[in-house]
C-alpha cells in the first residue's frame, strides 16, 4: 500500500500585516480575506507557504536545487530550463511548467505536477477591521500618509505529500525538517515577518490518501484547541497510531485548563510536547528508499 505524510501546522499568536492582499486604489495596504459564517477571516497564500520552503531548501540543500531566488538583483535563476526532477530536489517536491512551441509550432509543455499539496493558511480568529496609521516625514510638501490592515491571530495550513510520488523518497525527510525552519512567507516582500514556524502540529502518516486532519485546531479562549481531533480519533475515523500530537496542545504544563492532553493518553496518540523530537518520530515511521 501507498504511504501518505500529513501535516496540519497552527502557528504562535502574532501580527500579521501587509501580505498583499487586493488593493482598493487607496493608500490602505491590505490583508487577503475569506469570509466564513458571518465574519471574514484572514488567510495567507498557498504560494507564499510554498515560496518559505523553497527558500529553505535554496539555503539547506543549495546543490540540488535548480530554481533560486537572488535578493539583490531580485531575479530567479534556473540551473537548467529543461528541468531534472531525478537531479533535483524543488523540481521533485514542487513541481514545474515550461510552456512552449516547438518549432513546427506544436505543444512542447514540459511539466510535471507538484508532489507537495499545501493549503492556504487560515486565521483562528474573525479579523474585526484593525488598521495601522503610518506616515513618512521628509521635505516639506513630501509627507507619505499610508494606513495598513493588521491582525493579531494565528494561522493553521496543512501539508500533503506522498513520498512515493518523489524520484527519490528520501527527499521527504527534507521538507519535514524545513516545517519548524521556514522563515519569509511573504515572500521577497520584506514588510510581512510572522514567524509560521509551529506552536503546535498535528502529524499523520497513513495509508488513507484522505488527510482527515485539516482545520482541526480551533481557538478556546486565549488557548488553541482540537475537538474535532479528539472526536475523530473517539469514533475510529482516525487510528490513534497514525497519530502524532506534539507542541504546546501535547504538553500539561501549557494550559491546565483543557485536559487535551489526557485524552490524547487515553486514545493512545502518541504525545511530544516538542515539536523537533516530533518530526524526528515522524521521519522513522516513514518507509522510504529511491525509486527506480
Amino acid at each position: 500500500m501507498t504511504q501518505h505524510i500529513f501535516v496540519t501546522v497552527v502557528t504562535p499568536t502574532a501580527v500579521a500585516a501587509n501580505n498583499r492582499g487586493e488593493g482598493d486604489g487607496s493608500t490602505l495596504s491590505t490583508l487577503q480575506k475569506i469570509t466564513k459564517g458571518n465574519d471574514q477571516y484572514t488567510t495567507v497564500s498557498a504560494d507564499a507557504i510554498r515560496w518559505a520552503y523553497r527558500e529553505y531548501l535554496q539555503n539547506s540543500q543549495a546543490k540540488e536545487v535548480n530554481r533560486t531566488f537572488d535578493a539583490e538583483s531580485d531575479k530567479y535563476n534556473i540551473k537548467d530550463e529543461k528541468y531534472n526532477p531525478t537531479k533535483y530536489i524543488d523540481d521533485d517536491i514542487f513541481g514545474f511548467m515550461d510552456a512552449k512551441k516547438d518549432k513546427d509550432n506544436k505543444d512542447a509543455t514540459t511539466k510535471r505536477r507538484g508532489a507537495l499539496e499545501v493549503s492556504r493558511a487560515i486565521s483562528l480568529d474573525p479579523y474585526w477591521g484593525d488598521i495601522a496609521f503610518g506616515s513618512k516625514g521628509g521635505q516639506k510638501g513630501k509627507t507619505s500618509i499610508h494606513n495598513t490592515e493588521v491582525h493579531c491571530t494565528a494561522y493553521q495550513y496543512t501539508l500533503a505529500l506522498t513520498p512515493e510520488s518523489l524520484k527519490d523518497t528520501e527527499r521527504a525527510k527534507f521538507l519535514l525538517d524545513a516545517i519548524p525552519s521556514i522563515q519569509h512567507v511573504g515572500g521577497n516582500h520584506a514588510r510581512f515577518l510572522y514567524e509560521f514556524r509551529p506552536e503546535s502540529i498535528i502529524i499523520r502518516v497513513t495509508e488513507d490518501p484522505s488527510p482527515w486532519i485539516m482545520n482541526c485546531f480551533e481557538r478556546v479562549g486565549e488557548s488553541v484547541g482540537c475537538r474535532r481531533l479528539v472526536r475523530l480519533v473517539e469514533v475510529k475515523d482516525i487510528p490513534a497510531s497514525e497519530l502524532i500530537v506534539a507542541g504546546q496542545i501535547a504538553d500539561n504544563h501549557y494550559d491546565q485548563k483543557i485536559t487535551y492532553v489526557q485524552k490524547f493518553k487515553d486514545l493512545k496518540v502518541a504525545l511530544f510536547p516538542g515539536i523537533k523530537e516530533a518530526i524526528a518520530k515522524a521521519k522513522e515511521l516513514l518507509k522510504l528508499g529511491v525509486k527506480s
